[in-house]
């Protein structure tokens, strides 16, 4: 009978079975190391893509927070305009009150009384003058009452006095502004 030996084709069995094994886990290993790599490089990317994003959202911030810092540097100017505004129509306001007054209280003075004062504080309104007789400054006080521009007028101190050599009357009067005293308190101005 014929005796074969074996062993050396189970031993290159073996020997080509590791090969073949050892290549496979070599390109398992090749295969894996390609995708870790490559996913490692798309998250560099996408990290990259990220760190742009940021800078570039950053400066879009930054630019809004300049604009909106002028936005309210203009609302602030917006408000110092509109206070300006209100104080000017004010004094527009005050501009035409005393000199309507003053008109009107030139109408209302009859011949031979003469003012020699004229003051407001607030409501306010004090008058001095000299006429000739009590009734004339009897009469320019019903006039001021029946005005529109005056109300409560008193009589404070009526006395005779001489100027160049003729008996006069002088006088002081304290009354209260009419329109100012109808006029509302101003409104505090609305903050938007």
């Amino acid at each position: 009978m014929i005796k074969i030996n074996l062993l050396p084709v189970r031993a290159a069995r073996k020997k080509e079975t590791a090969i073949q094994q050892f290549s496979i886990v070599g390109v398992v290993v090749v295969v894996i190391a390609l995708i870790v790599v490559s996913l490692y490089v798309v998250k560099r990317f996408q990290v990259a893509a990220a760190k742009d994003d940021i800078v570039s959202a950053n400066k879009k911030i930054s630019e809004l927070k300049t604009k909106i810092g002028k936005l309210e540097e203009l609302k602030t100017l917006k408000e110092q305009v509109k206070k300006k505004l209100d104080v000017l129509s004010q004094l527009r306001k005050n501009k035409t009150g005393p000199a309507q007054r003053l008109a009107s209280l030139s109408n209302l003075t009859p011949e031979q009384l003469w003012l020699t004062n004229y003051s407001e504080s607030g409501q306010d309104v004090k008058i001095s003058g000299i006429a000739f007789t009590e009734e004339l400054i009897a009469q320019f006080m019903k006039a001021l009452e029946a005005s529109s521009d005056f109300m409560s007028v008193e009589l404070l101190v009526s006395e005779q006095t001489e100027v160049a050599g003729t008996k006069l009357k002088k006088f002081d009067l304290s009354m209260k502004l009419e329109s100012a005293a109808t006029l509302p308190s101003a409104a505090p101005a609305v903050k938007k």
